[in-house]
């Protein structure tokens, strides 16, 4: 059987056709995603576009070494809209990167520099971008999904809801990639922005009360922008698979709006897996521990259900 093999090997190399049929060849043309995989990584950053400020906008790449290609995840960090920048979920992209996808965080416009919607911008370009860009780096952008957390998950819901939005699109990019996702994965989104403001506001948490008043400008914008309210509203939305991870003790987007939102989610069709993480407040992922472990575990697992298919 070797002696076989081996013959029809080098007929196929004489055909100029063993690249097409190797092994490695029918690998590279499959992407797969493997939660128990243990890559190294390779991380580099550059330079994705230069806001209205001429702030530097970064792009941190986590990428797996191998050929791959592999599945792409673009990483929009929280902040409460006013804070942080492409380094909020270091630990949690390394995790995901590390069983073989191609991570990419982003720095977003802050709400001092510009209000709503032009961190949504950025991250509509950012997509666009990394959708171009991503077989630089051995990625495979036919599945490719957003990790949003807090604000963060705001403004990937509304990309997920919206990707058509003229508003979102607004920042051009040659080339012609959609912003349309494939999955979306978050870590206690602001699902709804103005019952978090009303508690902020009832608990005279100031800082976050001042945080939404520079974000959302015009104010009714924190209505506009409302992921419960757009469907409330029942606005045509496009509706991708969710992953929602909340913790039980956040005081920040209260367990009780994020289960009234999933629950409107779902029924206006859209799929959501939610998990409510015991003992947990708003950024508990920031810390290791078993909770960590099982967060990022959980994101793993749905990152390969919806790209091994």
């Amino acid at each position: 059987m070797l002696h076989v093999s081996l013959q029809r090997r080098d007929f196929l190399r004489a055909a100029g056709l063993a690249a097409v049929f190797a092994p490695s060849a029918f690998a590279a043309t499959r992407t797969h995603y493997d939660p128990a995989a243990k890559f190294d990584l390779t991380v580099s950053e550059l330079e994705y576009r230069r806001n209205a400020k001429g702030r530097s906008l970064m792009a941190r790449i986590y990428q797996p070494t191998g050929p791959g290609p592999f599945p792409v995840v673009l990483d929009l960090h929280g902040g409460a809209w006013n804070a942080k920048d492409r380094h909020a979920e270091e630990p949690f992209d390394r995790a995901l990167a590390a069983a073989g996808a191609l991570v990419v965080a982003v720095d977003l416009t802050l709400a001092p520099e510009a209000p709503y919607p032009a961190c949504v911008q950025d991250a509509s370009y950012a997509l666009r971008w990394l959708k171009a860009k991503a077989k630089t780096w051995n990625g495979d952008t036919t599945r490719i999904g957003l990790f949003g957390s807090s604000s963060g998950g705001h403004v990937a819901e509304l990309l997920a809801l919206r990707p058509n939005d003229v508003r979102y699109n607004a920042i051009p990019f040659t080339g012609g990639p959609t912003a349309s996702v494939d999955y979306v994965l978050m870590r206690s989104p602001i699902s709804n922005t103005f019952a978090r403001f009303e508690n902020a506001q009832a608990h005279k948490v100031d800082s976050m009360v001042r945080n939404n008043q520079t974000f959302f400008v015009p104010w009714d914008s924190i209505h506009e922008s409302n992921p419960q309210e757009i469907l409330d509203r029942k606005e045509k939305v496009t509706l991708k698979p969710f992953l929602i991870m909340q913790g039980a003790l956040d005081n920040n987007m209260l367990p009780a709006f994020q289960t009234k939102f999933v629950e409107t989610y779902r029924a206006a069709g859209g799929s959501c897996d939610y998990t409510i993480f015991d003992g947990c407040e708003h950024e508990w992922v920031a810390q290791p521990g078993p909770q960590t472990d099982r967060a990022h575990d959980m994101a793993k697992d749905f990152i390969a259900r919806h790209v091994n298919i």
